[in-house]
């Protein structure tokens, strides 16, 4: 019984060693390297492992770029760019596009690119087939005062030396939509812009929108234009209505204040009133008084009484009559 366990323990640690060994030295890689004509060493594979860079994924980059006639890259730089967290077989797939496409891309600019966080690849594919941005609806309003509502189409074409460091697709967005806004808003009527609605393509064309972007643009297209309100005469409406608001407040401001000095006169004739009463209530007493001191008599008293009373009647006749007023009748 011993006998035989110690040979299936032999057998079991040489599998285990086998195993180790083809983990640490992939043999079989090796051997796809040296098949597809890669000039990588069983060392060099090894020593991939003990600094934890995958060696498939750098040896199927070198097979690659080896088979497209990239012959100028080299292991250290793509083991360096896996190692600052690039995509190694991203950057060799553009590479080898942009080598076929005749476009200038070096492995120094598509690394910076690709740790920028911008796709590589497929900002290549977009230099060989630009690509159609669709903008959202741009409201702008002409000198009329109508309101356009206008959707435009921007073909733009990856700029590779602006990919670092450059804008993106949102500011191509609203650029192109400033230059709706402005071209449209600078139209004497909308039936202008309605007539030829490539004016606005020629005018945002001319402002050189791409400046400073990821993407060179090469066509600007209206694909739709629609009238949406009359913003001047909504304008003169509420201009309107504003003012007549203003109006109605002064009027009342001047009706209050016009009350207000009603009520002040009014209050001041009250006070004058009071006065003439208080000076009424006097007389009676000066008149006692006088009596008492002699200086007015019985005789006096009543002539005082019949001028009054003749004043009265003078006064009583010079008002006209409300019968006298009136026309007589045959």
């Amino acid at each position: 019984m011993e006998l035989t366990f110690i040979p299936l323990m032999l057998l079991g640690a040489a599998v285990v060693l086998l195993i180790i060994f083809f983990h640490y030295v992939p043999f079989l890689l090796w051997i796809s390297a040296k098949v597809s004509g890669v000039n990588i060493s069983l060392l060099q594979l090894f020593l991939m492992r003990i600094r934890k860079v995958p060696p498939g994924v750098i040896t199927r980059a070198m097979i690659e770029a080896h088979k497209a006639g990239l012959k100028t890259l080299t292991r250290d730089e793509l083991e360096a760019h896996y190692l600052a967290g690039g995509h190694v077989e991203r950057v060799v797939h553009a590479l080898v596009s942009a080598s076929k496409a005749n476009i200038d891309l070096s492995f120094q600019m598509g690394t910076a690119i690709d740790l920028a966080g911008r796709d590589v690849f497929l900002a290549v594919q977009m230099s060989v087939n630009p690509k159609v941005i669709d903008t959202p609806p741009v409201t702008a309003v002409a000198k009329d005062g109508i309101q356009l509502i206008a959707k435009a189409r921007v073909t733009v074409r990856a700029n590779i030396k602006q990919l670092v460091g450059g804008a993106g697709e949102e500011t191509i967005l609203a650029r192109v939509g400033e230059g709706i806004v402005s071209s449209i808003g600078s139209s004497q009527n909308h039936k202008s812009v309605l007539e030829n609605p490539d004016s606005i393509s020629k005018l945002v064309l001319r402002k050189g929108l791409d400046a400073g972007t990821a993407f060179e643009i090469l066509s600007i297209d209206i694909a739709d234009i629609d009238i949406g309100k009359n913003i001047g005469a909504a304008l003169q409406m509420d201009q309107a209505q504003a003012d007549k608001n203003i109006a109605q407040a002064k009027a009342e401001e001047r009706r209050a204040m016009a009350v207000a000095l009603e009520q002040e006169m009014k209050a001041k004739a009250q006070e004058a009133r009071a006065k003439v009463i208080e000076a009424e209530a006097e007389v009676p007493k000066a008149m006692a008084d006088a009596f008492r001191s002699g200086n007015l008599g019985i005789m006096d008293y009543y002539k005082m009484k019949n001028i009054e009373a003749d004043t009265s009647m003078r006064e009583n006749i010079a008002k006209p009559s409300n019968s006298s007023s009136k026309p007589i009748k045959d």
